[in-house]
C-alpha cells in the first residue's frame, strides 16, 4: 500500500517530462522568401546563333509602274549614276566640266525636256572622241539604254517614280535573262563592266555574275552585309523586294 503514492508521483513526472521531448522534434520552418537573385535566368544569349533573314518591308501601295513610262527615280538616275557619276568623270567630287549626274536638279541641266535631239545628255552619247560618253575606253551604253533616256525626255524628263513592288513581291520564277541581267545593267555595270571594271569584278556575263553569287559577294553586296562592300556604289540601296528577287535566283541554282 505504501508504493502507490510513488508510483503516481512518477507518473505525473512522465506527464510534466513529454512536453519537452515534442520542442525536440519540431522542425524549423522555411523563410518566408526566397531571394529573388537564385532564379535569375540570363537570356541575353537566347537566338544569338539564329541569323536574321531579310524582311520584305517593301511599301506595295504607292504608283503601280507603267510599261509605257520611263522613270527618272526608277531607272534614269540608277543607270547614270553607275555609267557617268563615277570617280574622276561626273561624281559630286570630280564633276568634270561642271557636270554632276548625281541627282535630277544637275541632270536636267542638261536636257531640253521634249527635244531629244537638243539635249546635251542624250547627243554625247552618239559623240566620237573625247566628246563621247561614256568616254573611251569605258563600254558604251545599249541601244537599249540609250532609248530610255531618249524617250525619258521625249515624255518631258519628269523627276517621276513607281512602285516597282506595286501589290506584292514575286519571287518565284525568277531567270538571269527575264530579271537578274536588267537589274544589274541598270545598276551595276557601268562600273563593273567595260575593259577596266572596278575593282576587277566584270558583272556582264551570266558566268561572271554566277560565280560572283557563288561566292557570296553579290548578295552580300546588296543587302548590305558588314563583311562586303555595299552596293550600289554611291546610290541607293536595292529595295527589299529587289534584293529578296535576287536571293530567290540564288536559291534556285540561278537559273539563265
Amino acid at each position: 500500500m505504501k508504493r502507490l503514492p510513488f508510483l503516481l508521483v512518477a507518473f505525473l513526472a512522465a506527464l510534466w517530462i513529454l512536453p519537452g521531448c515534442e520542442h525536440e522534434l519540431v522542425v524549423p520552418e522555411a523563410p518566408d522568401y526566397i531571394p529573388v537573385d537564385t532564379f535569375i535566368i540570363d537570356t541575353t544569349t537566347i537566338n544569338d546563333t539564329v541569323p536574321d533573314l531579310p524582311q520584305d518591308s517593301a511599301d506595295y501601295t504607292g504608283v503601280p509602274c507603267d510599261p509605257d513610262t520611263v522613270y527618272f527615280q526608277n531607272t534614269i538616275l540608277p543607270l547614270l549614276q553607275s555609267s557617268c557619276a563615277k570617280s574622276g568623270c561626273h561624281d559630286a567630287i570630280t564633276h568634270k566640266e561642271g557636270v554632276r549626274m548625281t541627282d535630277y536638279a544637275n541632270i536636267k541641266k542638261e536636257v531640253k525636256a521634249g527635244n531629244p535631239s537638243q539635249s546635251k545628255l542624250y547627243k554625247v552619247l552618239f559623240q566620237n572622241g573625247e566628246e563621247k560618253m561614256p568616254p573611251p575606253p569605258e563600254a558604251d551604253l545599249t541601244a537599249e539604254q540609250k532609248n530610255l533616256i531618249k524617250k525619258w525626255i521625249e515624255q518631258g524628263a519628269l523627276n517621276n517614280e513607281c512602285n516597282e513592288n506595286y501589290g506584292g513581291c514575286d519571287t518565284t520564277g525568277i531567270t538571269y535573262s527575264g530579271f537578274i541581267y536588267p537589274l544589274l545593267a541598270n545598276y551595276c555595270t557601268g562600273c563593273h563592266g567595260g575593259p577596266h571594271p572596278s575593282d576587277g569584278l566584270d558583272l556582264t556575263t551570266y558566268e561572271y555574275v554566277k560565280n560572283n553569287a557563288l561566292s557570296g559577294e553579290l548578295y552580300g553586296a546588296i543587302s548590305h552585309d558588314p563583311f562586303y562592300k555595299p552596293m550600289p556604289d554611291g546610290g541607293q540601296q536595292l529595295s527589299a523586294c529587289f534584293i529578296n528577287k535576287v536571293k530567290a535566283w540564288i536559291d534556285s541554282g540561278m537559273p539563265q
